[in-house]
């Protein structure tokens, strides 16, 4: 305790470090309403101090071997506080004169306390008295001394009050919040250890800044990478995919011109599909996950890593241990490997072993857990709304099981979590339940503490409205790291990001310990990938690497195993086999979701299927909307005339069988997605199962059968990949057999889709 200056922070942490307990700064404890006054230079009242006192005597009592907490604690009543939730507390008061007190504010960076405001402390101090457990040491003298003194006074002050040394007994837990760089995930050695520290402190204020945050490339001009890495120093990027040789080339200059190598990050959920134009798409997650080989997923890991690899690439923000309870959510509908907890660990080892083949680091997503709520952080909040007991079963055990396995870094979701918050914050409101991204006792009591998570933490986008929703963007960048984050990805407006993280140091709402436990965790990844120990020229392989890239190899893995994974999710009226001969004619109908963010044309996949179809040597007969047939010209026309036309009583006399190819896919543009039909009782809608054979064939979402549910044929292909077409073409002409399998979210709760 003391006033600021006097160092509660720098020998607090080194008497924790001597008593081997933790320790933890006071002012990480404060919520986002105190933080914002404090930066504002807004003095707090005791209505607000009261329940920060709360939750710093909370945190005090519910230590385990011992916590050293740093908070001003000036007042007898604000001690009374703490102690009435922490009666066994011992305060070490930091004493300094004026003098001592007022040239160590001069000389600091930042803090909340303006030098200006010291007379106001000093005022409000009001010294320990004799009843209180504590003791005084002065802080003029040399660190070590003054630490030296505090030792000796806790140990006579704790023997005094239970007959007993206070220093850290045998088996006593390591610290909680403090990295261990030679610990997993890291595993660093000496040289490497040294290169973080001699790396950290070369660093100036703004490249310190600057390491904490990872840009998304939009622009592959030299210019433009110059620009970034001379005016915001970063610690990462991610680049917006491109043909395989020009984001090489992009890698390779942004590498030669960073002081400190870069993490460059893909995202390679679906093998090399994703990192570049070029790359091979082996499978979703869930594919992955639709088979009783969980070698598939081992498999997508390895392409994975040769692919970005060759890149330059060296941090994967993959594999996704989201669990898919809610058929709803469409943002993970794909993405995670299952709806059990057992599936998705299954499959996430094996992911993470195979990309761990490459030099490459994993990031797996999105903590504390996607899958219940259906909505999107892009577009909003979402909650995970688990009790505690039960996300400790389900995604407790995965993350659980993930840091075991030795995943060096976690990706958290702007995903709030109520029941989980008010376990560790009993009684907390639910006005002031925050997304992961900003709430430290997810981040720090659990993450950090109760799972033990050693490695680097980073936050999902940053322009994802389920963060900038909770609080202005000049307090909620620096919250995030304030929270427990380490890197916070993607700038919004670059400079002004920027400012507000360096306003957030300075202010102290990132506190210097934090900075720094930050920053070595960040290099301490780069070191643990080697980056420190190759030339600027040999962190991107030589262009002849990108053979690899979509090779013919590869492209047989994904044809094996879409092969694998094509799913018959029912044929209640016995439609299939449907060949060639007996079933010629087929009209064919294709669904999509319409044009999203990638501005692909969404029905690109209907000439596959058509080609592929008339190989196998079916008549194809395509349907084409009101909004095509204007599109190509024709006049005269609307939904309407178009049903009219379609549905007719001669369709049987037409067409031998339907088949309905759907490719509706995309997020982050809305909070769910479902089958959007053409026009009102669109012509397209299977009206026609009455008529003939007909086949839903769903390419991306596996929940289609809600919006379909009076047909009596469908098949999950899960890609609209070549491959995964033409594997589905052999299995409805029983060339091949269907291997795949499904979880229960395809019926979608409900007992028509089953008939």
């Amino acid at each position: 305790m003391g006033v600021s200056g006097c160092g509660k922070t720098t020998i607090g942490d080194l008497v924790a470090r001597e008593l081997g307990v933790q320790f933890l700064d006071g002012d990480s404890l404060h919520p986002v309403e105190n933080v914002a006054k404090m930066a504002a230079g807004t003095p707090l009242t005791d209505e607000d101090r009261w329940p920060w006192l709360a939750t710093v005597g909370n945190e005090l009592a519910a230590a385990t071997g011992g916590l050293v907490l740093a908070c001003s604690a000036l007042r007898r009543s604000y001690r009374d506080a703490i102690r009435a939730k922490a009666p066994d507390t011992v305060f070490l008061h930091l004493h300094g004169s004026k003098e001592v007190l007022g040239s160590r504010l001069e000389g600091r960076s930042g803090h909340f306390m303006p030098a200006a405001l010291l007379e106001s402390q000093l005022a409000t101090l009001e010294a320990l008295e004799a009843d209180e457990a504590g003791i005084v040491v002065d802080i003029a003298g040399p660190v070590d001394q003054v630490v030296a003194d505090a030792l000796a006074g806790i140990a006579a002050a704790v023997t005094a009050a239970v007959g007993s040394p206070a220093h850290g007994a045998t088996g006593t837990p390591g610290r909680q919040f403090d990295v261990d760089l030679q610990a997993a995930p890291f595993n660093l050695d000496d040289a490497a250890l040294t290169w973080v520290n001699t790396t950290l402190e070369s660093m100036t204020l703004e490249e310190k800044i600057g390491q904490l945050f990872i840009n998304h490339n939009n622009d592959y001009s030299p210019e433009y990478l110059d620009g970034v890495l001379e005016n915001f120093h970063v610690g990462g990027m991610r680049y917006r995919p491109g043909p395989s040789a020009a984001v090489q080339e992009h890698i390779r200059h942004a590498q030669s011109k960073s002081k400190v190598p870069l993490l460059v990050a893909s995202n390679p959920e679906m093998g090399g599909a994703g990192s570049c134009d070029d790359g091979t798409f082996v499978s979703t997650h869930l594919q992955a996950g639709s088979h009783p080989d969980k070698s598939i997923a081992r498999r997508m890991g390895q392409v994975a890593g040769v692919e970005t690899a060759a890149l330059g690439c060296n941090w994967a923000f993959a594999p996704i241990v989201d669990i898919h309870y809610n058929w709803r959510n469409t943002v993970i509908s794909t993405r995670a490997f299952g709806n059990t907890p057992e599936i998705v660990v299954e499959r996430a080892k094996e992911y993470f072993d195979g990309i761990s083949e490459s030099p490459t680091a994993c990031a797996m997503k999105h903590f504390p857990g996607d899958g219940m709520d259906e909505r999107d952080q892009h577009v909003v909040t979402s909650y995970n709304t688990l009790g505690y007991d039960e996300w400790n079963k389900t995604y407790g055990r995965v993350y659980r099981e993930m840091i075991g396995h030795g995943v060096q870094s976690i990706m958290i979701g702007h995903i709030g979590a109520p029941e989980l918050s008010r376990h560790f914050r009993p009684g907390l409101a639910d006005k002031d339940i925050l997304p992961a991204t900003l709430a430290p006792e997810l981040l720090q009591d659990l993450l950090r503490g109760e799972l033990g998570f050693n490695g680097l933490i980073l936050t999902d986008a940053s322009q994802m409205i389920g963060l900038t929703q909770a609080m202005k963007r000049k307090d909620l960048v620096p919250a995030t790291i304030a929270a427990g984050c380490d890197m916070f990805l993607f700038f919004r407006n670059a400079d002004e990001d920027f400012q507000y993280m360096l306003d957030g140091y300075k202010s102290g709402v990132i506190t210097e310990q934090r900075l720094h436990d930050a920053l070595r965790r960040i290099l301490a990844l780069k070191a643990s990938l080697g980056l420190h120990l190759k030339d600027r020229n040999e962190l991107v392989p030589p262009v002849e690497a990108l053979a690899v890239i979509g090779s013919e190899a590869h492209r047989a893995i994904a044809a094996e195993i879409a092969d694998k994974t094509v799913t018959l999710v029912k044929d209640t009226a016995h439609n299939l086999p449907i060949r060639p001969e007996t079933h010629k004619r087929i009209r064919l109908y294709g669904i999509s979701g319409g044009s999203d963010f990638t501005r692909a044309d969404p029905l690109a996949y209907l000439d596959t299927v058509k080609d592929e179809l008339e190989k196998a040597g079916f008549e194809v007969h395509l349907f084409k909307t009101a909004a095509q047939r204007e599109a190509a010209g024709e006049t005269g026309i609307n939904f309407m005339s178009i049903i009219s036309e379609e549905a007719t009583g001669d369709y049987a006399d037409k067409y031998d069988a339907a088949f309905v190819f759907a490719n509706v896919k995309g997020f982050a543009q809305e909070a769910a997605i479902r089958i959007k039909w053409s026009t009102p009782m669109a012509a397209e809608i299977p009206w026609y199962v009455t008529e003939v054979p007909t086949v839903f064939v769903s390419l991306n979402q596996p929940n289609h059968l809600i919006d379909v549910p009076m047909v009596k044929t469908a098949i999950h292909a899960h890609a609209g990949t070549v491959e995964a077409i033409r594997a589905t073409i052999e299995k409805i002409m029983g060339k091949s057999e269907f291997q795949g399998t499904f979880n229960e979210n395809v019926f979608c709760d409900s007992f028509d889709t089953r008939l």
